[in-house]
Order: structure tokens, then C-alpha cells, then sequence
């Protein structure tokens, strides 16, 4: 007998496509939401992860996402797309700025090394779909890169722990050809962590 359903809400930044990441968790099975990123810490659900959506250029750069640092204290695992990306590396001590080269639409990106937890199960270069006018420039300590592409160096980041994770574009969109995979992936994560207390 199964047991209950994984629970992963998704906290809503202000991005054009928060409700394909929860319509995303959704078709694979999970119990999730969507809330403002001004919902208090203590009237989240108990929950086995979080998506830290995108949002409004400049955003991830502000430091003024609502209640994520917050969320970001949560012992849980956590993804970070586009701005929710841009905001994790700053709050663990990394950097974000104006981008040299803003990207949209698709892209090519390529993984680095293995690509690490998110990239399991998909090829060396794939094609996302990207939006921002910024992007990290500089990695937290205890980070590492996992995917690059020509005009962004930092793609997609996860700590050593293996529970963050950053995304610089957007996995949800239908022109990201393994985005379904990535979001697999990060249920995976979560089904771990919770099998694991």
C-alpha cells in the first residue's frame, strides 16, 4: 500500500509561468499549492519541498522575495528557477547581477561533468527555454555548476548536501525538452528526504 502522497508547494515570485510548475507536480502525482511569497513561515503546510518560482526582472537581485529566506531555513529540499535561482545563490553568500548577454528563448545549454542530481537521465547538451535579464556570477561556497551555456556560465547550480538546487531557466516551459525529467528528478529528491527521517 502506498503511502501518502509527496507534498511540494510552489511559492509564486511574481513569474509568468508559476502555474505550469504547479500543473507540472501535478501530472506526476504530487499534493501541491501555490502561494504568495509573502504566506508566514508558520502557516506553510508540513511540506517535502519547495520551488522557489521566477518572477519580475530584478527581482532575484533585491533581496525583497517575500518570506523565501525563510524558506530557505527549512530543512527540505528546494529549487530555485530564474529568480528563486538568482535569490538562493545570494542569500547562501554567491552573487547575482545584470546579465552581459540576457537570454530569451531557447537556448543550448551544456552540463558540467555528470550535470549532478537534476540532469540524471539526460543528454550532455539539450535545449531550454530561457527569460532573464540577470543570472548568478558568483556560486555560493559549498555550490557547484552543473550546466553552462555561451552567454551564461551559470545555468543551473546544487549544493553538496543535494537538497538546493538552482535553475537559471525554466524547466516548466514546453520548449525545455527535459524539463519533465528535471521536475522528475526533483521529486525524487524529495521522496528521499522524506523516506529518510
Amino acid at each position: 500500500m502506498e503511502g501518502p502522497k509527496l507534498v511540494i508547494d510552489v511559492i509564486d515570485n511574481g513569474g509568468q509561468w508559476t502555474h505550469r510548475e504547479w500543473r507540472m507536480l501535478r501530472y506526476l502525482g504530487v499534493d501541491t499549492k501555490i502561494l504568495p511569497n509573502n504566506t508566514p513561515l508558520s502557516e506553510l503546510r508540513k511540506v517535502d519541498g519547495l520551488i522557489l518560482s521566477g518572477g519580475a526582472a530584478r527581482v532575484g537581485l533585491t533581496g525583497e522575495l517575500g518570506n523565501c529566506a525563510e524558506y530557505l531555513t527549512l530543512d527540505i529540499p528546494i529549487l530555485g528557477i530564474c529568480a528563486g535561482h538568482q535569490f538562493m545563490a545570494g542569500h547562501y553568500g554567491g552573487k547575482s547581477g545584470e546579465a552581459p548577454k540576457p537570454e530569451f528563448g531557447a537556448a543550448t545549454i551544456s552540463l558540467i561533468g555528470d550535470g549532478g542530481i537534476i540532469f540524471t537521465g539526460t543528454p550532455a547538451d539539450q535545449t531550454v527555454w530561457e527569460s532573464h535579464n540577470d543570472e548568478v556570477i558568483e556560486v555560493p561556497s559549498g555550490f557547484s555548476v552543473t550546466a553552462r551555456s555561451d552567454s551564461c556560465e551559470v545555468q543551473a547550480m546544487e549544493n553538496s548536501d543535494g537538497d538546493r538546487f538552482g535553475l537559471q531557466f525554466h524547466p516548466e516551459v514546453n520548449d525545455s525538452e527535459y524539463g519533465r525529467v528535471m521536475f522528475q528528478n526533483f521529486v525524487k529528491v524529495c521522496e528521499r528526504a522524506r523516506s529518510s527521517v
